[in-house]
């Protein structure tokens, strides 16, 4: 066994993993945290995506271990003092799901996305969405809610890189005061 120490949707996880343990299976299994879907074992779906310090991984692909030290954050981890983020509430308002089971995988992908191009063409969040695998939707709703999420950004005063890791509006203000107050 190996002790892992992760930071995980803000709250600090200290654990003992078998070095073989998959991210996905410890996020599931020993922190309860579901909404990481296990699709196709192979990295080929997108839907265990997760943020790991704010950039896109899929879990089913990565070691527990690896994730030592680390901020991770799942599905769950994106709604604040009890609002969806902009991007679930896009998707809900756009039916950008049928049967769900991609939708979380989706939801992370996108927020990467975003984060790193803010006002995507259809062709760029299609591209963005390459790794990810819906068999049902057609992806025309998921692409609408991207592009919704976009403009909401935009119309919020939401630039490039003034977001916080998972694509949450930061007050750049407040976020200038505690440059540095955590390190």
């Amino acid at each position: 066994m190996t002790r892992i120490t992760v930071n995980v949707d803000g709250t600090k996880y200290s654990d003992e993993v078998e070095p073989r343990t998959l991210l996905v299976q410890y996020l599931r299994e020993s922190l309860g945290k579901t909404g990481t879907v296990i699709g196709c074992d192979t990295s080929n779906c997108g839907a265990c995506t997760v943020h790991l310090d704010g950039t896109s991984v899929k879990s089913c692909n990565m070691l527990a271990v690896q994730a030592d030290g680390h901020e991770v954050t799942t599905i769950e981890g994106l709604a604040k003092n009890g609002e969806l983020h902009p991007l679930q509430t896009a998707f809900h308002e756009c039916h950008a799901l049928q049967c769900g089971y991609c939708t979380p995988g989706m939801i992370m992908q996108s927020c990467d996305l975003l984060k790193n191009n803010p006002d995507p063409s259809e062709q760029e969040i299609r591209e963005g969405l390459e790794g990810n695998l819906c068999r049902c939707t057609g992806y025309q709703n998921i692409v609408k809610a991207v592009q919704q999420a976009a403009r909401q950004g935009k119309e919020s005063g939401q630039q490039s890189g003034q977001g916080d890791a998972d694509g949450n509006p930061v007050d750049l203000n407040e976020a200038e005061q505690t440059v540095g107050a955590t390190s």
